[in-house]
Parts: structure tokens; C-alpha cells; sequence
């Protein structure tokens, strides 16, 4: 019997979701399939789009990746000058075509379109108080209790009824609305998940970051400030910040591993440079006699030049990736040492045998990717392996919209990094401190949530919503 490996690896945290959204093009359906192809590292699973003409919707979606959904005759099946669109990797609800988004409906206020990235920490417990005064949910998204609160609100216009709805959920939401008349985008007060606005030609487009704005030649504007809410319609740009001021806590992770190299986030600061600050801090921190720093592609690279850099080590590439593995692979019944790793990278002996070998990666989730890894390391000959993390220990799961193990999973929330590094059977292993990681980030350190890393989460939590997300059971 054969088993399928899944492209993403188990090590690693899942991306969350990506959205976008236009108005004012001729061909807003084509615009917004270009600029998810280039969000499409934050969601792997599915994608959608919905454009709308000012009198109907139309939609098309389907399971897999971008360039595999949408074709020419697909697009020619979304007219109107404004769309909306959505990558995604579930979080909350099933592997099910119904929850992928833009969900839409029709009601009182015309059409309406979502498309959220984010996770609501009191979905569930909206839900049921939305059921009990007998909403009807199509799916298992936590993303469509907005619309029933939308559409439950008695709030006397839309707008009023957009802010009515997201002054109620709890959590991380970067969402872009699409009704007859134009696009809505918001920002949780606390910015956890990005969101920027751009310009195209005479043209609106907000999107998760801005590598989309930069494959259609579009200009960045600005970000989505946290508790912003825009209104982009014939009369431009219009912004509200309707909701209570709180001190944000904007996700780290975006620059440890989410956010593309090449793009810009909270307040157009580079991911690419900030990635190798963390690297440059982690020799700092950790510096160890090596013949060559190498990184774990492609997450990796970045930190590994700052490591090179700061350390004063050759930098070399000793980790091949196949990039055009697909999104499963089948393993053969006589199973091949290491095979699941092996699929995506190889070694390269004439570059480590013999010699000390610094080995940069992102993140250590649950450690067996790395210990495949520093394996696959010796094996070409290599000397010495020594792992280094541009990240600190991962010990608490996120409920904002990353798809994360529970506790128990994560190797570092109930081992010591010395027994860790026993485990992957490196020489030594390092993490970057949690000051390291803060003080190279961009701005002041109290703007980020790093729970992931402290397990000090920025929303807390009411029993109901701890009962909900498991919080008792992952904790023990």
C-alpha cells in the first residue's frame, strides 16, 4: 500500500490565507488572479474570486493552486470592474470546497462578498447564539459568522452594519468586503494579520502584501492601519477607525517566515532585510567555528546570509529544493531512507564533505524534518552540523490564523534544547533569543505578539472561548 506525503511539511507552521481585492478596472477578474498568484505562498489549499459589474456577482473557485484553477475561459466567466479574491490554508472548518472563500450572498443590502484572513477566537461561541435565533450556516468557516452578523445587525446602513459585526468577534482579522456599490477592507484594532493598500492606474487594490501590487506594477499607498476600516468606491478612499484603540500586537512570525521576502509589511518595512538582521543576531548570539554556513531553502536563506555576514563565514548553498514537487507525492512500497525529505531536498557532497557546517532554518517546529535534515548532512560527508534558528523556541500554538500543532506537538514546549539537539543528533543547537529576535525586528518591540514563542497572547481568553479552542486539553 502506497502513502501519500503532503507537500507542506509537518515541521512547519501553515501559512494562513491571502486576500485581495479591486475596484474600478475593466478587468479586475484578471488583476486579482495575478495578484493571488503572487500571495500564493500564504495558502496552498484553495482559492476563489467574485467579481461584481454594480448589478450581480460572479464567482468561480475550486480546491489547489492558483494557475491550476484559473484559465482564460474561467476569467472570461468574471466581468466587472471590481473583484475580490482569496488563497486559502484552513484554519478553522474542514478541507471542503464549501468553505472556500470569497463566500457570498444576497440580502436586504444587496450583494455581498467576504474574503478574511485571520481566525476569530469566539466564532464558535457566535455561532451558537446566531443559530439559536435561527441562522442557517453553509459552512464550517469561522469566516461566515461576519456575514450573519452583517446580515443580524439593526444597524440602519451597510457601513454601520460592517462596523456592528466586527466590533463583536474577537481575534485577528485582515477582511475585504465586495457589495454592489464597492469594497470595504478592515484591520483588527491590534493588526495582527497585514493588509496594505495600493494604486493601479486609476484603480484601488488592498491586499495581504505588496509582492502583489509589485507583479502588476501597482503603487504601495499605505498600510491598513490596525482598527482602520477603508471604503473604496467612485469617490475614492474613505476611512473610518470605528473601533476601541488597543496597543497592537502585530504577528513577528510574519518576518521569521510568512511574509514573501520580497514584500513590505507593517508600515513598508522589508521582510528580506529584516530576515537577515535575525540572521547577523543570531551569530552574534551564537557564533560556533565552521567552515561554511548553508541554509535550509528557501525559508531559510536570508538568515543564513545575515548569519554568513555577521559571523564571517563562507556562505554556500549545500540543500538543493525541488520546486516543482506537486501538492502530494506517492511513496513507493519499498520505502527509501529519509524518503519524504529527500522528494524536496538533496545534499551536495563536493560543497559539505569534510567540513564544519552551519545549518540556518527559520523555525524548529516539531524537529523531525530536522533531524532528517542534519542526516541527510552527514551523509554527504559533513564533519561537523550545527543547527541555528533564527527564531526562538516555539512552546504555545497561535489562534490568529496560523494552522499550528497543538502544545504537545511542539517539541520545544516540553524539551530543553540540549535534548533537542540530541534528538536531531546535531553537534550543538542554537535558537535566536527572544530579545534578539524583537530588537532586529523593525520599530518598537512592544508592537508585535510573539505568543507563540511566550505564550503570552495579546486577546485573552473568556472560558467559552478557552473551551472552544481546546486551550485546557493542549495545555496538558
Amino acid at each position: 500500500m502506497t502513502n501519500e506525503l503532503p507537500l507542506l511539511s509537518p515541521d512547519k507552521f501553515h501559512d494562513e490565507c491571502a486576500v485581495f481585492g479591486i475596484y474600478g478596472h475593466e478587468e479586475a477578474a484578471n488583476l486579482t488572479y495575478l495578484g493571488l498568484y503572487a500571495l500564493q505562498h500564504r495558502g496552498q489549499e484553495a482559492s476563489g474570486i467574485v467579481s461584481g459589474d454594480g448589478d450581480q456577482f460572479f464567482m468561480q473557485k475550486g480546491m489547489g493552486l492558483v494557475a491550476d484553477i484559473y484559465n482564460k475561459s474561467v476569467l472570461e466567466k468574471l466581468p466587472g470592474h471590481m473583484a475580490i479574491g482569496h488563497n486559502r490554508y484552513s484554519t478553522a472548518g474542514g478541507h471542503d470546497l464549501k468553505n472556500v472563500q470569497p463566500l457570498i450572498v444576497n440580502f436586504a443590502f444587496g450583494n455581498l462578498a467576504l474574503a478574511h484572513n485571520g481566525n476569530l477566537i469566539n466564532a464558535q461561541v457566535l455561532r451558537n447564539e446566531l443559530e439559536a435565533y435561527g441562522a442557517i450556516f453553509q459552512s464550517t468557516s469561522d469566516s461566515e459568522v461576519i456575514i450573519h452578523l452583517i446580515a443580524h445587525s439593526r444597524a440602519d446602513t451597510f457601513l454601520a452594519r460592517v462596523i456592528d459585526s466586527l466590533s463583536q468577534v474577537r481575534g485577528a482579522f485582515s477582511v475585504v468586503l465586495m457589495t454592489d456599490n464597492g469594497l470595504i477592507a478592515a484591520r483588527d484594532p491590534h493588526g495582527l494579520r497585514p493588509l496594505c493598500i495600493g494604486r493601479f492606474r486609476s484603480s484601488w487594490i488592498v491586499a495581504s502584501e505588496t509582492c502583489a501590487f509589485d507583479l502588476l506594477d501597482a503603487e504601495y499607498v499605505r498600510e491598513v492601519e490596525p482598527g482602520e476600516l477603508v471604503v473604496l468606491n467612485d469617490q475614492g478612499l474613505e476611512s473610518h477607525h470605528p473601533f476601541a484603540k488597543v496597543d497592537p500586537a502585530m504577528c513577528v512570525f510574519e518576518y521569521v517566515y510568512f511574509a514573501r521576502p520580497d514584500s513590505k509589511i507593517y508600515g513598508a518595512n522589508a521582510v528580506y532585510s529584516t530576515r537577515k538582521a535575525l540572521g547577523r543576531q543570531l551569530a552574534q548570539e551564537s557564533w560556533v567555528p565552521a567552515d561554511i554556513v548553508i541554509p535550509v531553502p528557501d525559508s531559510g536563506v536570508p538568515a543564513a546570509l545575515g548569519y554568513a555576514e555577521g559571523g564571517g563565514i563562507r556562505f554556500e548553498t549545500g540543500l538543493i529544493r525541488n520546486h516543482y514537487v506537486g501538492r502530494t507525492f506517492i511513496e513507493p512500497e519499498q520505502s527509501i531512507r529519509h524518503f519524504g525529505v529527500k522528494v524536496k531536498l538533496n545534499a551536495v557532497p563536493e560543497v559539505l564533505e569534510g567540513k564544519r557546517v552551519v545549518v540556518v532554518d527559520d523555525s524548529l517546529v516539531r524537529g523531525t524534518t530536522s533531524r532528517k535534515i542534519v542526516k541527510m548532512i552527514r551523509q554527504a560527508g559533513a564533519k561537523e552540523v550545527h543547527v541555528r534558528i533564527s527564531s526562538p523556541p516555539i512552546i504555545s500554538p497561535c489562534f490568529y490564523g496560523i494552522d499550528t500543532p497543538t502544545k504537545k506537538e511542539l517539541i520545544a514546549s516540553s524539551h530543553s534544547t540540549e535534548e533537542i539537539r540530541k534528538y536531531i543528533t546535531a553537534d550543538s543547537l542554537a535558537y535566536l533569543s527572544l530579545e534578539g529576535m524583537l530588537k532586529s525586528a523593525p520599530g518598537s518591540p512592544t508592537q508585535y505578539c510573539s505568543a507563540c514563542f511566550t505564550e503570552k497572547y495579546p486577546i485573552s481568553f473568556t472560558r467559552a472561548e478557552e473551551l472552544q479552542l481546546g486551550l485546557f486539553e493542549s495545555s496538558t
